[in-house]
């Protein structure tokens, strides 16, 4: 037979699952709702990443084809610009002959030479060791 006592301790192991389970219930719908609310999150941050991807394509875009304008202009200069002013010299070394008018180059003052310009097979003049002195003196103030 059931006693009276294993009554009691029936009852108070059912009040307590009940407690427990009335406990987890109330936890797993805390849970449910941070769920729900880091999906809402994660859903916002997808649709943030996306429009990042998307802007960032579009400023790589906007960047080549800035760069492809760049080019074809260069390009432009290059072959309708450039190619008229090129001198048999430099043609032949590959060079670019300076932009400046040949009047201006004709018209500017001649400049001293330093030692480091003075071609090798020019000879040097002839001074007096007085004058190459006093001429160094003026030279370096």
């Amino acid at each position: 037979m059931v006693s009276l006592e294993q009554v009691k301790l029936l009852e108070s192991k059912v009040t307590r699952m009940i407690e427990y389970i009335t406990k987890v219930t109330d936890e797993n719908a805390k849970l449910k709702e941070k769920l729900d609310s880091y999906e809402k999150r994660t859903g916002e941050l997808e649709i943030l990443f996306q429009r990042f991807k998307d802007d960032q394509g579009r400023i790589e875009d906007g960047i080549l084809s800035a760069l492809d304008l760049l080019n074809q202009f260069e390009d432009a200069l290059g072959s309708k610009l450039f190619e008229d002013k090129l001198s048999p010299e430099s043609k032949l070394s590959g060079g670019v002959k300076s932009q400046e008018p040949k009047a201006a180059e004709e018209s500017a003052a001649p400049q001293e030479l330093t030692a480091t310009e003075i071609p090798d097979d020019e000879p040097f003049p002839e001074e007096d060791d007085d004058q190459a002195v006093s001429g160094a003196e003026l030279d370096i103030f």
